[in-house]
């Protein structure tokens, strides 16, 4: 525990209030959270967008305000919304496509309070404001979510975000940002193509979630880990990556993936952590994080309980 571990809010403080609305983050940024997490999607006129998918139908009322407006699929795409029209959604707790049943039951319920999907400058602008009133220094951990999917419908996400990033002044890797994607593509064109200072991090997902055009089996080897190391200065890897369950005396079973990462400079924070959905190897968020800081030895990890990991970092930390 010499070292700083981190608590990033995954989608903000996203177990108590609507995933990537401002109000969830402002509550992540009061709960202690070292970065708070921005998944950034496009709108049909390029704004980048706070939103984990490329849908809306999952996260807001879409359906009923602009029920004639899904594709094919029945999906309805945040690309095919201007700004102006997705100002006007409601945001609720994520539900299943078809059922609309809730995704987490025991969170945030149905409510007539008006949540909204924030722009990226927006929610900049919030974090920036209350590092200012607060005196902290919160740092951003934005995601560029599909990149090859909006380049196959003709625009370029990563250019637009990085020019937004720019703009607020993070451009170097001094900055208090890690910019993150499951694309190794795109992940490399940051450093590559676009000549990228800030800090990167390579996203490990599996290959069945079809989440990129990327081979993660290979990424997880020794050999795919040293080539993430020539561009991104930290990985991302799943949990069920980093623990693969626990052993006949009931300590976890870690995998070699942090160590490894480790003798390549480079840091790893792991996802995700969440109280009501603990991987069946453990009875409780605190045990959850023991075994990820005092025995995987991660850097970091994603929470959507940040003010509950965070008292477990600093348990940990009073314990040595």
């Amino acid at each position: 525990m010499n070292r700083p571990r981190h608590v990033i809010a995954h989608r903000g403080a996203s177990g108590y209030l609507p995933e990537h609305t401002l109000a969830s983050k402002s509550l992540a940024h009061g709960m202690g959270a070292d970065f708070i997490e921005q998944d950034v999607v496009l709108s049909r006129d390029h704004v980048p967008l706070v939103l984990h998918d490329i849908y809306l139908d999952t996260v807001t009322d879409v359906r009923s305000q602009f029920p004639e407006r899904a594709r094919a699929d029945g999906r309805y795409y945040a690309l095919d919304f201007s700004w102006a029209e997705i100002q006007q959604l409601h945001v609720h707790e994520r539900v299943h496509v078809g059922t609309d049943e809730a995704v987490y039951p025991g969170r945030f319920p149905p409510t007539t309070l008006t949540f909204r999907i924030p722009s990226l400058s927006q929610e900049i602008e919030l974090i920036q404001g209350l590092n200012r009133s607060t005196g902290r220094n919160v740092g951003l951990y934005p995601e560029i979510k599909a990149p090859a999917w909006h380049r196959q419908q003709a625009v370029d996400i990563s250019r637009i975000v990085i020019d937004v990033l720019q703009q607020y002044g993070y451009q170097s890797a001094d900055d208090n940002i890690f910019v993150q994607c499951f694309d190794a593509q795109e992940t490399q064109r940051l450093r590559y193509e676009f000549k990228s200072r800030l800090k990167l991090v390579q996203l490990i997902g599996n290959n069945s979630w079809k989440e990129a055009p990327t081979d993660f089996t290979h990424l997880r080897t020794p050999s795919g880990i040293a080539e993430v190391a020539k561009y991104a200065q930290a990985v991302g890897p799943h949990l069920s990556h980093v623990i693969s369950g626990i052993d006949e005396r009931g300590g976890p079973r870690v995998t070699p993936f942090v160590s490894l990462a480790h003798d390549q400079g480079m840091q790893v924070t792991a996802y995700t952590v969440r109280a009501d959905d603990l991987p069946v190897y453990v009875t409780s968020l605190n045990q959850l994080m023991e075994f990820l800081i005092r025995d995987a030895d991660v850097d970091g990890v994603f929470s959507d309980f940040p003010d509950r990991s965070r008292h477990c970092l600093q348990a940990l930390r009073g314990q040595g």
